[in-house]
């Protein structure tokens, strides 16, 4: 027989890990409800959404870009982008300054899809995290909190 098993917590719930863990499946499966209508997985969302941001400030998005404002792997951004290139909803071009990268630019039909998305993802969330009540902004300083100082 097997040597007791020791866990650091008492129970599941009082695991921040697992929490997370849930809760973020749980969010998921909504987000993907709404999204999969549209033709898009959340990750091209997520791009999208960063190209859309960053395209406000900048006429010259590249793919690093996008990576580092969505917090992604560059090279899974480039396959997603390629994916995206072939839906049509982004387009690639040349930089006019660095011969190594190309300027992302959203199509007119990809800023279409974008702004469906935003509002069925923005009210998915509005609805999932109402709940929280009052504690909603406590619950994304900490968040936000998590977010910069594991980013390494």
């Amino acid at each position: 027989m097997p040597e007791e098993i020791e866990f650091s917590f008492k129970s599941p719930n009082e695991s921040p890990g697992y929490l997370l863990g849930q809760v973020t499946l749980l969010w998921q499966r909504k987000q993907k409800k709404v999204l999969d209508p549209l033709d898009l997985t959340h990750t091209q969302f997520v791009l999208l959404a960063a190209l859309g941001w960053l395209s406000k400030k900048n006429n010259a998005v590249t793919q690093v870009d996008i990576a580092n404002q969505s917090n992604t792997d560059r090279m899974m951004v480039s396959k997603v982008l390629r994916t995206l290139e072939e839906k049509k909803f982004i387009s690639r071009q040349e930089h006019p300054t660095d011969t190594r990268a190309k300027v992302i630019q959203l199509t007119n039909k990809g800023a279409e899809i974008l702004q469906k998305a935003l509002i069925r993802v923005e009210n998915t969330d509005i609805d999932f995290f109402s709940v929280l009540g009052n504690d909603l902004p406590s619950f994304n300083k900490n968040m936000a909190i998590l977010t910069e100082k594991n980013k390494n």
